[in-house]
């Protein structure tokens, strides 16, 4: 581990320590909530990740449908978050936590400041384990708090409780019962990117100069961070195999922000740095292919059917879902097994 690392590591476990009994009330015991009086909401998740911004949209739908009419703020890390919520129109400021507060101290109290003289109805942390996202309830002056975390002893029997995008909003839920409101008994929310017509529409003018317009289309994104990106060998197989068993299909591939390819270039290829741009090009797509990364979740939040390749233990916590969407483990799945599953998606 680098010594970068090793600092950020200290410093999580340092501030984890410090506010880990920050909010841990009895949520039982908190007044119930007239819906009609919550007008302003707060939501606290301070990461600046592409994929952790897109994933919080299945929760922020959740808040929209039970208060109609609210305004929400989004309390974040990064740039991305007004990217990603640009077109939700019940999404009022993004909230910015400076990337470095240490160098950026002034930034960084004006944040808290902000959330403080704020008046909001109603505040939530998205991520129980996340230091900042707890203090930014605490600080908040919302009538309502929910920290993100359940009662000592509940658990929540769901099959699918361990995904990142779905557990935020049981728990909300579970909160929202403990305080006069029903438990809702239906399916969470997809990854939305809230593309418009205009934009799907680019999408395939762009889409259109690089493929056959009158074929299916295969989207493969082959860039990962870390341990989650497969070798330059293991995708070489791959794709040999792709185009022998669809050499009547369109086959691109998405280039990373890093513009490498771990196929070599081989097949045509799509390069953009708006997150938007791929993501109206990804809505015309008949399915795409990747590791788990921000890219495959903007591929699931832009309604593509999107197959995702899992060589870690976080599959149920990360996979897409929805539109004909699934994880698959290429540690028991071999070549075969991912063809079937492009297969099965086109034939739909």
């Amino acid at each position: 581990m680098s010594s970068k690392k090793k600092v950020n590591a200290l410093r999580r476990s340092l501030m984890q320590n410090l506010t880990k009994n920050v909010g841990n009330l009895d949520i039982r015991n908190i007044e119930p909530i007239d819906k009609s009086k919550i007008k302003k909401v707060l939501i606290c998740r301070p990461n600046g990740r592409l994929g952790n911004m897109l994933l919080i949209t299945p929760l922020v739908e959740e808040v929209t449908k039970t208060f109609p009419g609210c305004k929400i703020d989004i309390f974040v890390k990064g740039f991305l978050a007004p990217i990603v919520f640009e077109n939700y129109d019940n999404v009022d400021k993004i909230i910015p936590l400076p990337k470095k507060p240490f160098k950026e101290l002034v930034k960084y109290f004006k944040v808290w400041t902000l959330i403080r003289k704020q008046k909001y109805d109603l505040a939530i942390n998205v991520d129980q384990n996340s230091s900042s996202g707890r203090l930014g309830v605490k600080f908040s002056t919302a009538k309502y708090k929910f920290f993100g975390n359940l009662p000592e002893g509940v658990a929540l029997q769901h099959k699918d409780y361990e995904h990142i995008a779905k557990y935020p909003v049981y728990n909300f839920r579970y909160f929202l019962s403990q305080v006069g409101l029903e438990d809702k008994n239906e399916p969470i929310a997809l990854l939305d990117l809230k593309l418009s017509e205009k934009e799907i529409a680019t999408g395939k003018q762009i889409l259109d100069k690089i493929i056959e317009p009158n074929k299916k289309t295969i989207a493969i994104f082959t860039f990962a961070t870390g341990e989650k990106c497969y070798s330059t060998d293991w995708w070489a197989e791959f794709y040999t195999a792709l185009k022998n068993e669809f050499p009547n299909e369109n086959i691109f591939e998405v280039l990373p922000v890093e513009n490498v390819s771990q196929i070599n270039f081989e097949a045509p290829t799509f390069y953009s740095k708006d997150v938007r741009e791929i993501g109206s090009v990804l809505a015309n797509v008949d399915v795409f292919v990747g590791a788990d990364s921000g890219i495959m979740h903007l591929s699931s939040a832009s309604k593509a059917p999107t197959l995702g390749l899992f060589s870690g233990s976080n599959m149920k916590k990360y996979e897409p879902y929805g539109n004909g969407s699934v994880g698959l483990d290429t540690n028991v799945l071999g070549i075969p097994d991912f063809i079937k599953a492009i297969k099965e998606v086109l034939k739909k």
